[in-house]
């Protein structure tokens, strides 16, 4: 049995979120040994009583091969923090959930994205605003993302679809219960081209309390987040809030002075979000032309055995080409060839100096 079916079954437990998780990982070095560790072991891992307690309980109940059965019959993948399938900009998430369950595929085009958010109450100007940016925008490559749900969301899932694009959903449920009911149609449309993702174990309704946190995911996984249309106390307004803690761009559509679902987009504009009028804004902000090259060239030219050696000792402080020379032990020449390579896919940085960093892609 793969270490797999251990991530699931943490997923499983309530009260070990991604942090706690993290933190077993580090000290048992695979799940399976986490989860098999006797309690005074996931004590001294750091492990509080009541997380303790739960979780001594819940895993003598839990049938692996079963639940995994079950994840396979549904048509559902797990991927893992560590697999190379899951979002290469929401590993470097903080809170980054370990385990995401998906209905459909992700891709590594994926990595050029757009989350695209706002009001469930939209308006006929807000509806034609994203239909319109979104078109544009996925017709050039570009994932959108957002959540499923009724107004903007929609919307811009569909538009996407229309496109010819690709669109992918976060739910703040189980992959497998579809809210709004009435987007089964399309949720089955974005899973079939795209992809419906969730950290919420299968069965998971959609609880109020799962909202706010599955916006991390929205933000996360994608360059920036486009706020179309959203009134002052708007949820769109939470995932923008993640889009700036997690050092990403924040765009928004301006509206009305006089309408009420603008204020929060508005307001946006005020603190420096980049105001948006066409898609050709959203499409420079992206770098649309030089991510997608590349990924291209990422896609098309394998690390080789030089590069990877270099992507061991780079790290995100910068580091002098004579230092990295002594650390690989190759010849300058060979060195600074990879390094070049590194810099045209997008994985590596000269900052000056001769001295380079990863960008951790």
């Amino acid at each position: 049995m793969s270490d797999v079916p251990y991530w699931l079954a943490f997923n499983l437990v309530s009260g070990v979120g991604p942090s706690r998780f993290r933190r077993l990982l580090s000290y048992f070095g695979t799940a399976e040994a986490a989860w098999r560790a006797s309690p005074q072991e996931l004590g001294r891992a750091g492990l509080d009583a009541k997380t303790l307690e739960v979780l001594v309980a819940r895993r003598v109940r839990i049938d692996l091969d079963r639940e995994m059965e079950r994840i396979e019959k549904a048509g559902i993948v797990l991927v893992t923090l560590q697999d190379e399938s899951y979002p290469a900009l929401l590993k470097h998430v903080a809170d980054a959930p370990p385990l995401l369950y998906v209905r459909g595929m992700l891709r590594s085009s994926d990595e050029l994205s757009l989350a695209v958010v706002g009001t469930r109450r939209a308006t006929v100007y807000g509806k034609q605003a994203c239909e319109r940016l979104v078109e544009e925008v996925a017709g050039r490559g570009v994932t959108i993302v957002s959540g499923l749900a009724r107004g903007i969301d929609a919307v811009a899932h569909r538009a996407a679809l229309a496109a010819g694009g690709r669109t992918i959903a976060v739910v703040a449920s189980g992959v497998d219960v579809v809210y709004p009911p009435d987007h089964r149609a399309l949720a089955r449309d974005i899973a079939q081209s795209g992809a419906i993702i969730s950290e919420y174990p299968c069965g998971t309704p959609p609880e109020a309390g799962n909202f706010p946190a599955r916006n991390r995911i929205i933000s996360g996984m994608t360059r920036a987040t486009l706020v179309v249309e959203a009134g002052e106390t708007s949820g769109a307004l939470i995932t923008a809030n993640f889009a700036v803690e997690q050092g990403r761009d924040v765009l928004a559509v301006p509206g009305s002075i006089l309408a009420a679902s603008s204020v929060g987009t508005n307001r946006l504009i005020q603190q420096g979000a980049k105001l948006v009028q066409e898609a050709q804004d959203i499409l420079d902000e992206l770098d649309v032309t030089t991510v997608g090259q590349q990924l291209a060239f990422r896609s098309i030219a394998p690390d080789d055995p030089v590069e990877r050696s270099l992507l061991d000792v780079l790290s995100g402080e910068p580091l002098h080409i004579d230092e990295i020379v002594r650390q690989v032990n190759l010849p300058v020449s060979a060195v600074s060839s990879a390094l070049a390579l590194l810099e045209l896919k997008g994985m590596a940085r000269h900052v000056g100096g001769m001295h380079y960093v990863t960008t951790g892609r």
